[in-house]
């Protein structure tokens, strides 16, 4: 198959952290009412991952926060597509009194994505409980300039595009094998 995998990124507290206060640090843009925090090596990350994969974005996010996000983060980068609020299913977590938005990789493979293609960035692991074969999890991040997530990431996810499934692959302890 000539096509790339598929790496759908999720943006905030995974590659980015919005606070409507500012941190004790300065940060990188301000939109809205928001201060945002590019996660460091955001750059870096989005060259390399750009060059080995198709790369999308899901964020739980609404329409107008995602794609002004994506204009200051990730302006020269053709996305497959970028999905929003309007493309998660709302749920209740019982066990946590309360709400938060699924992301059910049907919709992906709905338009034409084999899933054992496709891998998914999350900070929060509920948001693809459906998908944990296609899970990437990913430390959350609050702004904190010493954060060291994405240079390691990145060399395991390069490590593994050529592997024929995926899902097949236990990507619980990646952060071991790099």
């Amino acid at each position: 198959m000539n096509q790339k995998d598929l790496l759908i990124l999720d943006l905030d507290e995974c590659l980015i952290h919005a606070a409507e206060k500012e941190l004790d640090t300065t940060c990188d843009f301000v939109m809205d009412q928001f201060f945002v925090y590019k996660r460091p090596h955001l750059d870096e990350f989005l060259e390399q991952m750009q060059s080995a994969y198709a790369i999308a974005v899901w964020s739980s996010g609404t329409e107008l926060y995602v794609m002004e996000l994506l204009a200051h983060i990730a302006p020269n980068i053709k996305f497959e597509f970028v999905f929003d609020r309007n493309r998660c299913t709302r749920r209740f977590d019982p066990e946590r009194k309360d709400h938060f938005f699924l992301k059910d990789l049907k919709k992906v493979k709905e338009s034409g994505f084999d899933l054992d293609r496709v891998l998914i960035l999350e900070d929060e692991p509920r948001k693809v409980s459906r998908h944990f074969g296609n899970l990437v999890y990913v430390r959350p991040f609050y702004g904190e300039r010493s954060d060291e997530e994405l240079p390691p990431l990145a060399r395991y996810l390069l490590s593994i595009k050529d592997e024929s499934n995926l899902r097949s692959i236990d990507k619980r302890l990646w952060r071991k094998g790099v």
